[in-house]
Parts: C-alpha cells; structure tokens; sequence
C-alpha cells in the first residue's frame, strides 16, 4: 500500500477518476488495518487529486485534518506535501501570498526521507510561485536547480516539467527571447529522450508562437494541446482554462473572431466553475482586445473596467507576497541546510518586521509556564481608520511601523528578553519576561507617552497617535494559559478604550492609568 501511495503522489499525469479510486481503496485498507500514517496519506493524495480536478473546497475540506495529523505526529515529509498542496489550492484562488508562504514551507520540510520526486518538483513549484510573486530573478534561479537536480537524479520527465513551467514563467514575465530559449531547450530534450509533448507543454509553446506573430502555427499548436488535454489524463484544473484563453489569442492574432469568442467563452465558463480569479483577471483582458479587434469600442472599454477591477482585486493580495518574496530568498540546494534561517522568516510580519501569530504561538506557552512574573500586554492604536480615512493607508502603513519601532525600542529598555508581536491590523502583542504587573504597567505606561509625545505632525499632518493597552500577568490567574492571558489583556484593553482611550489598564492600575488628559 505505501508503494502504491508513492505512486500517486509522485505522480504528475494523472487520471483523476481511477486515481480518487484508487486512493479511497486504499484509505478503506490503511483503516482497517489501523495504520494512521497510510490513513493520512491516502487522505492527503485524494485532496490532492481533488485540487488539481479543480474542486476546491473538496480539497481544503480534505486537508486540514491530514496537515493537523501530520504536525502533532512530526511525519515531517507528509507536512511537506501538504504544503505543496496547500500552495496549488491558495494559486488557484489568486493568493499569491499564501501560495508563496505554502510553497516556502514545502521546500524548508524537506529532510533525508524525501523523494527525488519531492526535492526536484517542490523547488520548482516554489520557482512557479516566486514567478507568480514577480520575482523572475529568484524563480530562474531556482528553476535552474531544479532543472540541474532532475538531470543528476537522472529524472528526464521531471527534467520536462521543470523546463516547460520555466518557459512559461519567462513568458508570463514578458521576457519573450528567454521564453524562446528555453522552449527550445525544453524541445530538445524531448526530442533527445523520445517524449511527446503534452498539453501543458503545447500551450507553452503555443504562448510563445504568438508572441513571435506566429499565429497560424500557434493555432495548430493550440489545437494540438487541446486533442492532448481531452485524450491524456493530466493538468491541472486551471489548464483548460488556460489553454482556451491562449487559444483565443491565436485566434485573435488571425482575425477569426467569433472562434476566438468561442474559446473564451468556454474559458469563462471554466473560470466560473473552478473560481479560477488568476485566469480570470487575464480573461477580461482578453475579451476587452476582442472587442476593440472587432470595433466594439464601447463593448472592450466596459471589459477593460472589468479586467481593471479584477486586476486590482488581484493586485491588492499580491502586495503583501511581494513583501514575503523578499523575506524569501533563498539557497534551496541544501535546504535542510537553510531551515533555521526559512523558520525565521517564516515568523516575521512582512510589513513591521516584527514577530507574528506564529512566532507567539510557539513561544508564548513555554513562557507562561516557566515565568511567573511573564507579563503580556495588548496594544492598539487609537482611531486609527480615522488615519486611513483623513490621510491614505499608505500613510496609515507607514504609521504602523514607526510604531512597531518605538514599541521594539521601548521594549528593549524594559524586558530585553522581551518580544513583540504584530496580531494584525493595528494590534500588537508585547511579552515582557520578569516582569512583575507593578512594574510592567508602569513602564508600559511610559511608552504610552513615548508614542504620543513623538513628532507625528510631518506624517500625520497633525492628526494625533495614540495607544491603548490592556496587561495581563500570569499572577492574574490560578491557571494561567495562553487563552487565558490573551483574554484578561483584551479585556482590560477594552476596559481602556470605554476608559478614554491613551492609557494603560492592568489588574494592578484598575481603571486605568493615563498622567495627561488624552487629547484622541
């Protein structure tokens, strides 16, 4: 059973239908045998298939208790796989950020239990979201050694898909002569090792076809990959779409636009179906050329409307994964090597540079149980949409972290042991290790003043930055866990906003402390 597992799992053609068969047969055997880890395995290539056939939520349903399984037993390589499949769920959703996060973590699990397939195909779906991130330099980079492993590892067809998804990225990114390298290589080594070409390497080639003027060829092509997608048993469930949408262009390119039409219809259908938000941003895009092709001036300038408001839907999640493609430049040779240094950035808020939820989570339990005088304090700006709303959310970010600065600076004067916290939004968390609540809540105190008396007026034109916190010590509570602290901090962080806001609230202060009158 596990033979036949690794099967499907390091399996890139597929056949959805006798593949989904043939892992819930071997799900019903792994239970009744009360093998867990086959369970999960099982479990975990049926969401698997179930993404790919583009049933989404089928997938995410699937998922989550095979990764929750996979975590608490520490079955490092199936968490590595759940990630990779985590990463293709989020890409079909158009979330760049957490693709590229999911992606990360594929990659930085892989150990000595890993599979060849596993070290070659997780570096080069990690390249595919660092392309889909916009970082070209960093995915060339990784798709290189990918491509450099497969052919060591002596993997031909690994070897393919890695050339093929690096064509296409170089595409995407509008490098057409690198695109057009590439292609030719990814050619000629299917023709060196007796490959055919499948749809999703036709579709490539087909894109670069058209970027060349080569309609009439790229029509062929695409009617090829098209022949290739209904009579094999691969792609992923974006590929029709994408093939349609490729095929329309081609179309366009040769003026036959009611074929043209056609495809995209069929592509919008697809799009519709499978929530496909990527595909659909470039769909409009397609259908607004259409348009003005045909002389329909009103008709495309309506679907560029279109095209721009999903572009912009697009855009706003891609911002954030342009902040964690930065944090995630990495040497993915060795990557065992580099884990230390994946988990750190995997804790870091792109924006603030300050810890995360996930750093707390890990950090913050063991605190509560070896420090008694652990003090914790939540911190929140103070009307702050009226930032946003007054000035923009350019400044509003831009005043989030200077306050993230003064919170780390003040900190470091307080509990240099200390750590804080980015929760979201304008909330953050301060821990304060061998901190008594007297003492903590007056220091905190005075970083509330430090954060209100600082020159404002040159960002905020004026506008005042105010905080109110609310403290928790682990004295406040006969069983103190991390909930429970979490929720006497909130409480007295609510305490201070009903209070006036601008002041401290901590078991120790009551009401709350605040030494001026607050002018927020």
């Amino acid at each position: 059973m596990s033979a036949a597992l690794l099967e499907l799992e390091d399996e890139i053609n597929w056949d959805a239908t006798a593949m989904l068969e043939r892992a819930a047969d071997i799900e019903r055997q792994a239970a009744e045998l009360g093998d867990e880890l086959l369970v999960a395995r099982a479990r975990l290539s049926q969401a698997n298939l179930h993404m790919r056939a583009g049933d989404l939520a089928g997938a995410a349903g699937r998922i989550w208790k095979v990764h929750q399984w996979a975590v608490e037993h520490d079955a490092r390589q199936l968490t590595a796989r759940t990630h990779l499949v985590w990463a293709g769920i989020h890409r079909h959703l158009g979330d760049v950020a957490q693709c590229l996060e999911h992606s990360i973590l594929s990659v930085e699990l892989l150990d000595d239990t890993a599979t060849d397939h596993m070290r070659i195909w997780h570096r080069a779906k990690l390249a595919d979201a660092l392309s889909l991130a916009g970082s070209m330099d960093a995915a060339r980079l990784r798709y290189r050694q990918a491509a450099d492993l497969a052919r060591r590892r002596k993997r031909p067809d690994l070897q393919l898909a890695v050339l093929n998804n690096f064509a296409y990225a170089e595409f995407a990114a509008g490098q057409h002569e690198q695109a057009q390298q590439v292609a030719a290589r990814l050619q000629l080594h299917a023709a060196e090792h007796g490959f055919q070409l499948d749809a999703a390497l036709l579709d490539t080639i087909g894109a670069i076809q058209i970027e060349n003027e080569q309609y009439a060829e790229a029509e062929r092509t695409l009617m090829a990959c098209l022949d290739r997608h209904h009579d094999g048993n691969q792609d992923d469930a974006d590929a029709l779409a994408e093939y349609l949408l490729t095929l329309a262009r081609a179309q366009r390119g040769l003026g036959a636009y009611g074929r043209a039409q056609r495809s995209l219809n069929a592509s919008r259908r697809l799009c519709a179906e499978r929530e496909l938000g990527h595909v659909q941003v470039r769909l409009h895009q397609e259908q607004a050329e259409l348009y003005a092709a045909r002389g329909e001036f009103a008709e495309a300038f309506a679907a560029h409307k279109e095209f721009f408001a999903a572009h912009t839907r697009q855009h706003s999640l891609q911002r954030e994964a342009q902040a964690r493609t930065r944090q995630a430049m990495f040497e993915t040779a060795e990557a065992r090597q580099e884990a230390e240094r994946f988990r750190e950035q995997a804790r870091r808020d792109p924006m603030t540079g300050l810890r995360n939820r996930r750093f707390l989570n890990e950090q913050l339990p063991a605190l509560i149980e070896s420090d008694p005088e652990l003090t914790v304090a939540m911190v929140d700006l103070d009307h702050y949409k009226r930032i946003n709303d007054r000035l923009s959310h350019d400044v509003g970010d831009r005043v989030l972290v200077q306050v993230a600065r003064l919170l780390e600076h003040g900190l470091a004067e307080i509990a240099p042991g200390g750590f804080v916290v980015r929760m979201g939004g304008e909330e953050f968390l301060l821990a304060l290790p061998g901190t008594p609540t007297d003492r903590a809540a007056e220091a905190l105190d005075a970083l509330r003043e430090a954060i209100k008396s600082h020159d404002w007026k040159p960002l905020t034109c004026g506008l005042p930055v105010t905080v109110s916190i609310g403290v928790a010590a682990v004295g406040d509570t006969s069983k103190p866990t991390q909930a429970t602290l979490l929720s006497i901090a909130d409480r007295h962080l609510y305490a201070a906003k009903h209070g006036g806001r601008d002041r401290v609230v901590s078991s120790a202060t009551g009401s709350g402390r605040n030494r001026r009158p607050s002018a927020a």
